[in-house]
């Protein structure tokens, strides 16, 4: 990586978290025909709003299920650390999610993280809801349009830097100058030919940052 100005974006399901919590709360709570949904998201048979309405309809359990599930969810041992490391920087660090306010919010307050984060609205009323206020209508594949986001917080003189693991990252990938990939974001950049660093965790993003200071 260039030495110069970075602007880091992070996935959180699966990058920041060990495990993606939405489709954790999907087997857990929407059991086997909730996961069926979750493969068709990823074929993209269907969009992120109609898989969540149809799993949040399949759903036995509250708010209170939820933050107890929640609660079992880890994070990479690397990203404190990581995010120490930016801060020393000056990089601004910004999490992009296809996934939920709720599940974000419960998890930084966990470890004691504050980051700003754009992701999709949890409503509970007696029952799960999804809104989207990051939606791309032009679109409509993922409640939140990530591409948009990163095209109005970059700034012109950084390096865009995506980190990320799963079908949601695909877009914002192709449209960044440098990629830190795992899992199924990998493997879609080795079948399109975008250049990409394999990462296991955060260890690995230091690693790098480290070796080019």
């Amino acid at each position: 990586m260039k030495k110069m100005k970075k602007v880091f974006f992070l996935d959180f399901d699966g990058t920041i978290t060990k495990k993606d919590t939405c489709d954790a709360m999907i087997e857990a709570f929407a059991g086997p025909e909730g996961a069926a949904l979750t493969a068709l998201w990823e074929k993209k048979e269907i969009s992120t709003v109609e898989c969540a309405n149809r799993a949040f309809q399949l759903f036995q359990a509250n708010l209170d299920d939820l933050a107890g599930f929640l609660d079992t969810i880890g994070i990479d041992e690397y990203f404190p650390r990581f995010l120490a490391y930016c801060e020393t920087k000056g990089y601004p660090v910004y999490v992009l999610s296809d996934g939920y306010d709720f599940n974000i919010e419960f998890i930084f307050r966990k470890f004691g993280i504050s980051l700003p984060y754009f992701a999709n609205r949890m409503i509970y009323d007696n029952g799960f809801q999804i809104a989207c206020p990051h939606l791309n209508q032009a679109c409509g594949r993922c409640g939140v349009c990530k591409r948009t986001l990163m095209e109005r917080l970059k700034e012109p003189d950084a390096q865009t830097i995506y980190v990320g693991d799963g079908a949601s990252d695909f877009c914002p990938a192709s449209h960044s100058d440098v990629v830190f990939a795992k899992g199924r974001l990998l493997e879609y950049c080795r079948e399109k030919g975008i250049a990409a660093l394999p990462m296991e965790g955060f260890q690995d993003v230091l690693k790098e940052l480290e070796r080019n200071n």
